[in-house]
């Protein structure tokens, strides 16, 4: 056999692999063992979303050659140069079917301890990129599917994929389909201390693997897992699921859309159905959860058989696909065990739940009482159905509560239990009642409005952003080794320098995370802080920092550092000061205490997004008057005169349930005498007007009015009802569809249907995402600020912006690659999120954009241009928020 020059060199070549031998012939597939680098150069944390990628000024990685003799410049290296080098990739394969290259990627060269001591540990984040190949020998491979562990961003020849799975998931790769011969890969490599860590040498990591699949319908990473999620058997190996809910990931990886139409059981003892009434399309390589019910009457060798039906476009031949799955076995409902429900976007997700135990002394003393929910929320890259989590709470058999241990929909919680992990939070209390009325449980009830939080390590950050944002549902919160904001783990201080008007705008984006801003919403409520003295993951700086705000704000906690310890270590969630914290603020006589409103002579409220706050108190901000800013409620009751004092500050409308007003005789909002609501004004709110403060029993007009789910930048998006609805406008977009509905995916495992149907997804359920090149893009309203004007760019391209009665414009011949993405109303309090872009490579630009890593900082609206790319956030042209009447706020930036 006569093999390509390629293949010639390459057969000679020792693979790394567990069996060390030297290949006769080169598998089908394979990763080459050279890969060149460039790099390394400086990024901030989380700012790889907006590009500032040094590289791009020259065109790109992608347009560069390999040449020893060429250098660039880099704040990070000696002499303030860098040049090409090469590093050698383990590579390994299972067979012709299986082919992997690990690339361990560092700079020995750089004094990273000189760095890290001027400028903190944010300084040992970079980036590079990596060049290797990818080699094909038969023409008869077909179809590849591509995992990428540890990589956000790549080339594979002219094609780029951004998203990857940094996180290393592994859920939802990449379908090629590669010829033979070679194919150069182009990897991004990005250290972040966020998701990798800050000790040791700041290395990158990347797992690279190639693997064989079918054309067809297949489970995701099947070699991986079964990909069925589904609840636990509790009562034995013949006992009822805990829950009817399932979901299976599935993957297309055939050339043509590929419809969902049924599901069966292959036994007769359970019944099984989609829960979708439509069928359910998959665009070539895109991959979603399939939710269905699973009724079952009893179960035989804990293992459920079942048949996907699914048919490929025009055609009504039906194909199958095989799900077998062993659910877990627990012979006590006592146990803990996995639940599932519906969660955030319609789709499946599931919780670790423990009922009380029967040996429970509240248990004992009164059957039918209702207990409060004890949460308990897991650090990042944590698996909920794993043994550590199931057995945490081992040592505390006897608590008077129900244990929930919520998924937060992936392994990181989806956004470290902001919009989507405390969506499931909530989705996942509200389970509880369903599964006593399910298994017919006969012990004491839940109290699914008292919850006593607690979480180690983003799980900790997690408890905080709970008792700062749902302060009437927490009765305790007790934050293990978590960090105090986003911004305070891993500053932001390496972002590229940009002009202090946009820096304002990320920072007031991402406000709605300071919990130091946020503690008077802790006032009244107990909470206790423990953290090891030695933790080298989140520095114990962060609980010190919040014991100080706390007392500073009116309200305490009680701290416990622990000396010697680190970030974790055996027990950590039941040591003596958290198992006496559990046990004082459980028991049923403190539970009385805690129902009993506490003292409301005076109490503030502070909001920085209305759209994620509870109440506190039973008050409530509705509305800001200008968004981006902290808005604060303080309420005074004058004993004197039975006098209700409001004073508001940034709050457009607010209300205030009956356990305030029925004591208030008068009521002063800003000094202004208001009247009092009646019993039939249960809507009725305080409004600030042009006038003045008025009691309207309703908000304004819905259709024009932004609130509630509408609210808290772009990332409000994620507040989706049903699956989302990506619609293409333009031709050619397909592959950013299928871009953003694999990150949608892979990062949250939500749901999304692919469609260039605008009208079915206007009548959808779910939130909005539309994609459209140059005048494709349907108008929005009228007087809506921001649109793509038709005659425009047909003569070269241009986005307007109506702010302060101005007309700001842009076009493509002053600004190349002009793009845009930001939030519109949709019917019924949706969103719909516009991505938009002058031509295709603009396009790109925007679809960075889309909410996928937490804490970006995208407020409601960016428009940009080709620039971004290198400039980061210097590169935007315009962005900001839009206000209660969905007009761009003051506080906004327009480059003018």
């Amino acid at each position: 056999m006569i093999l390509p020059l390629f293949l010639l060199a390459y057969a000679g070549l020792a693979f790394a692999s567990d069996q060390r031998t030297l290949l006769e012939q080169p598998p089908d597939i394979t990763f080459s063992r050279e890969w060149q680098i460039l790099g390394p150069f400086e990024i901030g944390t989380r700012e790889v979303t907006w590009g500032a990628d040094p590289l791009e000024f020259y065109g790109g990685f992608r347009n560069l050659e390999y040449n020893l003799k060429t250098t660039f410049r880099s704040p990070l290296v000696f002499n303030g140069t860098t040049s090409w080098s090469t590093r050698e990739a383990l590579l390994s394969y299972e067979s012709d079917e299986v082919s992997s290259a690990e690339l361990d990627v560092t700079f020995p060269d750089v004094d990273w301890q000189w760095l890290r001591d001027t400028y903190g540990w944010a300084a040992l984040q970079w980036q590079a990129w990596a060049r290797g190949e990818i080699y094909i020998q038969h023409e008869n491979v077909d179809v590849l599917i591509l995992n990428t562990g540890g990589v956000l961003e790549y080339w594979i020849d002219d094609q780029h994929y951004f998203g990857g799975d940094f996180y290393g998931f592994r859920k939802v790769p990449v379908t090629l389909r590669l010829s033979q011969g070679v194919h150069r890969f182009d990897v991004k490599l990005v250290r972040e201390i966020r998701s990798m860590g800050g000790v040791g040498d700041p290395d990158v990591k990347v797992n690279l693997e190639l693997r064989r699949s079918r054309r067809g319908l297949v489970r995701t990473n099947p070699e991986f897992d079964e990909g069925v999620l589904i609840s636990d058997l509790i009562g034995g190996d013949y006992g009822p699921l805990a829950s009817g809910y399932a979901s299976v990931m599935v993957r297309n990886d055939a050339g043509h859309d590929i419809y969902v139409t049924g599901i069966y059981g292959m036994r007769n003892e359970c019944v099984l159905d989609l829960l979708s009434t439509s069928p359910l399309k998959l665009v070539p390589g895109q991959t979603r959860p399939i939710a269905f019910g699973v009724g079952c009457v009893k179960t035989y060798d804990r293992r459920l058989d079942a048949e996907l039906v699914y048919r490929f476009e025009g055609t009504t031949v039906e194909h199958t696909l095989h799900l077998g799955v062993w659910p877990d076995a627990y012979e006590s409902m006592h146990e803990p065990h996995k639940v599932t429900y519906i969660g955030p976007g319609g789709t499946v997700s599931y919780a670790i739940l423990k009922p009380p135990s029967p040996s429970a002394q509240c248990e004992n003393d009164a059957r039918n009482q209702s207990l409060p929910i004890l949460i308990a929320l897991h650090g990042a890259g944590v698996e909920t159905d794993s043994e550590v989590i199931r057995s945490t709470l081992d040592d505390l058999p006897d608590l008077c509560a129900w244990a929930l241990f919520p998924s937060g929909g992936t392994s990181w919680s989806g956004d470290d239990w902001h919009v989507w992990g405390l969506a499931d939070v909530e989705a996942a209390v509200g389970m509880i009642p369903k599964w006593i009325e399910h298994v017919e449980w006969s012990g004491s009830g839940v109290d699914v409005d008292r919850w006593l939080v607690t979480g180690h390590s983003n799980g900790g950050q997690g408890t905080w952003y709970i008792l700062t944002h749902r302060p009437d549902k927490v009765i305790a919160a007790a934050a293990v080794s978590g960090y105090s904001s986003i911004q305070n783990y891993v500053p932001y201080v390496s972002w590229h320098t940009s002009d202090p008007g946009r820096e304002a705008v990320i920072q007031a984006a991402l406000l709605n995370y300071r919990h130091e801003l946020l503690l008077e919403n802790a006032q009244d409520i107990p909470v206790l802080q423990q953290h090891g003295s030695k933790d080298d993951n989140v520095p114990v700086y962060n609980s010190r920092l919040l014991a100080q705000r706390i007392q500073q704000a009116g309200a305490d906690s009680t701290f416990f550092e622990v000396p010697g310890q680190g970030h974790y270590w055996d027990g950590v969630m039941t040591t003596e000061p958290l198992s006496n914290f559990f046990s004082k603020h459980l028991t049923a006589h403190n539970l009385t205490d805690a129902r009993t409103p506490l003292n409301l002579r005076e109490f503030t409220m502070v909001a920085a997004s209305t759209g994620d706050m509870g109440t506190k108190n039973g008050a409530e901000i509705i509305a800001l008057a200008a968004p981006g800013k902290l808005a604060k409620l303080h309420f005074l009751l004058d004993p004197l005169t039975l006098t209700c004092i409001w004073n508001a500050v940034n709050v457009r409308s607010f209300r205030f349930g009956p356990n305030i007003y029925d004591d208030c005789q008068y009521i002063l909002v800003n000094g202004q005498t208001m009247s009092h609501p009646t019993a039939s004004q249960v809507d009725a709110v305080y409004e600030r007007t042009t006038s003045g403060w008025q009691l309207v029993e309703s908000l304004q007009d819905e259709q024009h009015e932004k609130y509630g789910h509408q609210l808290g930048g772009m990332n409000a998006i994620l507040r989706s009802i049903g699956p989302f609805s990506i619609v293409q406008h333009s031709a050619n977009t397909q592959q950013v569809a299928l871009q953003i509905s694999r990150n949608l995916c892979q990062y949250y495992a939500a749901d999304t249907d692919i469609t260039s149907d605008y009208s079915e997804a206007l009548n959808s359920t779910g939130n909005v995402i539309s994609i459209a090149i140059g005048q494709d893009l349907p108008q929005s309203r009228d007087e809506y600020p921001i649109f793509v004007h038709g005659r425009s760019v047909i003569n070269g391209g241009s986005v307007i912006l109506h702010a302060d009665g101005l007309d700001h414009g842009w076009f493509d011949q002053d600004y190349p690659g002009l793009a845009a993405a930001y939030l519109r109303p949709l019917q019924g309090k949706r969103l719909e999120l516009v991505v938009w872009g002058i031509d295709a490579d603009a396009l790109k630009t925007a679809a960075r954009l889309v909410p996928m890593l937490t804490g970006s900082g995208q407020p409601d609206f960016i428009i940009m241009d080709r620039t971004m790319l290198w400039k980061g956030l210097e590169g935007t042209l315009a962005l900001g928020f839009f206000d209660s009447n969905w007009e761009v706020s003051k506080n906004s930036y327009l480059a003018v």
